[in-house]
């Protein structure tokens, strides 16, 4: 248990409250159905994607593997969240207990630090087999995709657990009140006894590091893409090219376009309201639509999928 003080006196806490998205009874169990069907449908279709590189021989390649991996992260991406919000959904007294706030507070950002290497990587293959079609097969190979998945897991959850545990260890003062849904640093900083600006100077390097070095190295890849592209003689040459770049385009436009606006600054004065809604929408709503992205621009995996559904 956490020592929770205040000016007057001290005491020992054994949790926080998350607030969520208060409102009467009824509103409450009409969300509770709609997240439980979006959670649902995000594990039928992440997990519908590793089904189908499973079985699928012909999907036995590191780009498929590599998609492979994203969706099972995607899967434990939601977990971390919804199934917590889910029961505050039910709960009268929404509490979460110190210790299952900081393991949320660390599985949601190490997931998400590997979803950013995830996609950088992703991007990388992109580049190879774009840039490089004759030597891809050499240069990308079953190792290489292999050490490339390990390094992405191992950094993600190897990003974030030192200043985790540093804020874990802080004393909290006042309320024990987070006017959120997850446990996130900006929420638990202001709780903190007194200021931690050195704490923040360092997660705000962190983060900014762990944003900007994937997203520069995704868009230099695709700056090379678009490149060897743009020499391609034929139209029909280009279309697919462009095709096979869109999926991942668009998937890392969404989540970088909202994961930009939030952690930059864990401290930064956004309206709780709208902190909520761009969190929802980069930790539920892109591993919802993001089977649907991919899968519905792949004639492959769309051959694979509908061949994994028949059985």
């Amino acid at each position: 248990m956490k020592s929770f003080s205040s000016p007057s006196n001290s005491s020992t806490i054994t949790g926080f409250i998350l607030l969520g998205f208060p409102g009467p009874r009824e509103e409450q169990i009409l969300l509770f159905v709609l997240f439980s069907t979006v959670y649902l449908l995000t594990l039928m279709g992440n997990g519908s994607i590793i089904c189908a590189v499973h079985w699928d021989q012909r999907l036995h390649t590191p780009m498929y593997i590599l998609l492979a991996n994203f969706s099972f992260l995607e899967i434990w991406y939601v977990t971390s969240t919804v199934p917590n919000m889910l029961a505050n959904f039910l709960s009268g007294t929404k509490a979460i207990s110190f210790s299952g706030c900081f393991l949320q507070f660390y599985f949601f950002f190490s997931l998400g630090s590997a979803e950013c290497f995830f996609l950088a990587v992703m991007a990388f293959d992109q580049y190879l087999a774009i840039c490089r079609p004759l030597h891809y097969p050499t240069l990308m190979t079953g190792r290489l995709c292999n050490i490339l998945v390990a390094t992405c897991w191992a950094l993600g959850f190897l990003w974030f657990p030192v200043p985790i545990i540093i804020i874990s260890q802080m004393s909290f003062c006042g309320s024990r009140i987070i006017d959120h849904f997850l446990c996130d640093p900006g929420p638990l900083l202001a709780l903190t006894c007194s200021r931690a600006p050195v704490m923040e100077f360092f997660w705000m390097i962190l983060s900014s590091l762990l944003l900007f070095i994937p997203f520069l190295f995704i868009m230099g890849s695709y700056a090379l893409v678009l490149r060897a592209v743009l020499r391609v003689p034929s139209s029909a040459g280009r279309r697919k090219a462009f095709s096979t770049c869109g999926s991942h385009l668009t998937v890392v436009s969404l989540f970088y376009g909202s994961v930009m606006i939030m952690y930059l600054s864990p401290t930064s004065e956004h309206e709780a309201g709208m902190q909520k809604l761009v969190t929802l929408f980069y930790s539920v709503g892109t591993p919802f639509i993001n089977p649907v992205i991919y899968s519905l621009r792949n004639k492959d995996m769309k051959h694979a999928l509908w061949k994994f559904l028949e059985t």
